[in-house]
């Protein structure tokens, strides 16, 4: 497979150097992805899809522009990237619009991330609905239930790269994810609602179904009775899950587009304390099964270890080589690949009898945050933190703020870091946040 996409990659590169470009890059690809999804006892979606594409970007004369198709038949091809070719002739020339150096593509890593699973394609409907079966008997097992949805998702995707200044790669992966939605009876017409997922690159890795629904279950459970939250400055928790949200928030303009064009918080904290001294991220692209892991970004670049911030001061942002040169600013890598912060010596409980009173957050439901200024306002649902332990659930609350002062305000960090994402974080512990409510 990576072997046929590597010589597609290669021929659409040639074929536009033949066409008059003055360089060219180009990336096959080719996934499937496969979703069942089951509701109150049977099968209500099945989704199949399989695709194929190839993108190439052209620089001809100074200019660039990016053409994609999903036709890779020879003869279509050929006309394909020579009318890419001419168009890009015709546009407005860029002076930062290069192709990747082909330095950066030196030192590329060797090691095996170990990202495909062979069984992942060998995955039956079967046993597709058999993992459906026991999410959703485990997920109705309550006499509140109204109703359940477990939902199987499973892929694999290929890709391969070529450019005509000397770089070639591929990158295989698999993943594999399945869960439950729960919605109960509350009091009156009242609804509580909650789930859980998991998932990962390899099957055997992935905990019991039966075990992933009892979780969803239970989130559910806990969300009966909420009241709306009061309006309060004090303690915050945000559970492992949830914090990846809000460290996406965070380091969403981190990056040399948004502070080329003015638009980031990030603008001048490089080699500033800009944050706690409890928060060091690190950009890691060499996990093994990583979500994000990878030997190379999307320009080729070779991946290694990125420390964003340690102990509150700001080393890096990413940088891809556009961006850089616009921004006067070295390239290290224009995408996150796995966000890891930091884990403390706490565990959750631990962390609770350490705040004793305040918000323990559980999911964030909508809001927004600007990445100019930081400021932001979120909704969330969670519950009360009284004496140290988890209290009766709340909603209809918002937390406001600004993300650079909130991150200054980190007090604990816990071990409890959440498994299945690329943002690899732990509970987080924030003093004096202000929320909005009843």
């Amino acid at each position: 497979m990576s072997a046929d996409l590597q010589n597609r990659a290669v021929q659409a590169m040639e074929l536009a150097k033949g066409a008059g470009a003055t360089e060219a890059w180009a990336t096959a690809s080719q996934g499937r992805d496969v979703e069942f999804a089951y509701r109150d006892g049977a099968l209500e979606k099945v989704k199949d899809t399989t695709s194929r594409s190839l993108n190439i970007n052209i620089y001809a004369g100074g200019r660039y522009s990016s053409h994609q198709t999903t036709d890779l038949n020879p003869e279509r091809l050929k006309s394909f990237v020579g009318e890419a070719v001419a168009i890009t002739r015709a546009l407005e020339p860029d002076e930062h619009r290069l192709i990747t150096p082909a330095e950066l593509f030196n030192g590329r890593p060797t090691v095996d991330l170990d990202l495909v699973d062979a069984a992942v394609a060998g995955i039956t409907r079967e046993q597709r609905l058999a993992w459906c079966e026991e999410l959703d008997k485990v997920a109705t097992a309550h006499e509140r239930v109204i109703s359940a949805t477990a939902g199987i998702y499973d892929g694999t995707l290929n890709s391969a790269s070529a450019s005509s200044n000397g770089f070639t790669g591929t990158h295989d992966e698999t993943s594999c994810w399945y869960g439950t939605n729960i919605t109960l009876m509350d009091q009156g017409d009242k609804r509580a609602s909650d789930g859980y997922y998991v998932g990962g690159q390899h099957v055997a890795s992935l905990p019991a179904a039966a075990g992933v629904a009892q979780t969803g279950l239970e989130r559910a459970l806990n969300r009966l009775g909420t009241e709306k939250g009061p309006t309060i400055k004090t303690s915050m928790i945000v559970d492992a899950q949830a914090a990846g949200s809000l460290v996406g928030r965070l380091l969403g303009p981190a990056n040399a587009r948004r502070v080329h064009q003015g638009q980031s918080f990030w603008a001048d904290l490089v080699g500033t304390q800009a944050f706690s001294k409890k928060l060091t991220i690190s950009d890691d692209p060499l996990i093994p099964r990583g979500f994000g892991s990878r030997l190379f970004d999307s320009e080729g670049i070779s991946s290694k270890y990125l420390p964003i911030v340690e102990n509150g001061a700001v080393r890096n942002l990413y940088v891809d080589t556009y961006h850089g040169r616009k921004a006067g600013m070295e390239p290290t890598t224009g995408s996150a690949s796995n966000r890891v912060i930091a884990p403390g010596e706490l565990s959750l409980h631990g962390l609770l009898k350490e705040v004793g009173d305040g918000v323990y957050v559980t999911s964030w439901l909508g809001g927004n945050a600007d990445q100019t200024t930081g400021d932001f306002s979120l909704g969330l649902r969670g519950h009360m933190i009284e004496n140290g332990e988890i209290g009766r659930p709340v909603g209809e609350m918002n937390v406001t703020g600004n993300l650079r002062d909130l991150f200054s305000q980190l007090e604990l960090v816990g071990s409890d870091v959440y498994q299945y994402s690329s943002t690899l974080t732990p509970s987080l512990v924030f003093g004096g946040v202000d929320f909005s409510g009843a």
